[in-house]
Parts: C-alpha cells; structure tokens; sequence
C-alpha cells in the first residue's frame, strides 16, 4: 500500500523534520511511502528560499498530483495551515483516496475536516492509530 505524505514546505522548508517521523510510523507497518519533500528539497537547495518563482509550476505540481493519484492513502500533517497540503488532499478525495489528517492548529475549516476521512490532532495520534487499526480498513471502506 503506496502512502503520500502532504505537508506545509513554503515558510517550513528548514523545519521537515516530520516527515521522517512520518516515514518511520509508516514504513514499520510495511507501506510504501511516497513523499514529494525527497524531490523538492534538491530545488531548495539549489535555488533558495523562494524556489516556487523560478521553477514552472504546471511541471512542479503536476509531479505531485501523479503521485497523488499513485497512492491508496493520503496523509496530511497541518500542523499550520498549508494552501499546497489543502490542495493536495482536495484532490485526493476527488481521485477517490483515503486522507488522515493530523491538524494540530485549532479550529481547522469545515472544508478539511469534511474531506477527511479520519481527523487525529497529534503524531502521537497519528502513530497509535497506525499501529492499531492499519490503514487496510479505511481503503476497503470498513470502520475502525
């Protein structure tokens, strides 16, 4: 099973520490993890902090929704609120994906929770969920 990591980079890009918390919940379970940070981190890298202006925005996006569409779960960690995570899971729900999402700011809008199929407020969460329930049930449409 093929997860997504979605997650803010703009104004975070020195601060991606989650995701190979992620990873590691993830790939102690046996999924394959999917996570666009590992290609777009090269791009800060080489062009600074506002990579987004030089880079052509149909090819950059469209490489994550093709990864999008090649998963079976979405995970989406909004520790903040993030336009490119938001998107990311929108458009996962639209391709028929499952989305978990972890929010840990408060009041999140209607229109993330409402997309989502599980709403956790921690990593911790996030992880306790994974070990107990996997992620097998909500892909075949069966409650935890």
């Amino acid at each position: 099973m093929r997860v997504f990591i979605a997650g803010p980079i703009q104004g975070m890009e020195h601060n991606q520490e989650y995701r190979a918390k992620i990873r590691r919940i993830l790939e102690a379970r046996g999924y394959e993890v999917i996570d666009p940070w590992e290609r777009e981190k090269v791009l800060y890298r080489a062009t600074g902090g506002e990579w987004w202006r030089n880079v052509p925005p149909r090819d950059f996006i469209d490489r994550d929704l093709r990864d999008v569409e090649r998963s079976d779960v979405l995970i989406a960690y909004l520790p903040r609120l993030s336009a490119g995570a938001c998107m990311e899971l929108f458009y996962a729900k639209l391709k028929g994906r499952k989305v978990v999402s972890v929010i840990e700011f408060e009041n999140p809008s209607p229109w993330i929770t409402m997309h989502s199929d599980v709403v956790l407020r921690s990593l911790r969460e996030l992880e306790d969920f994974v070990s107990k329930s996997g992620l097998e049930h909500l892909v075949r449409g069966e409650s935890s």
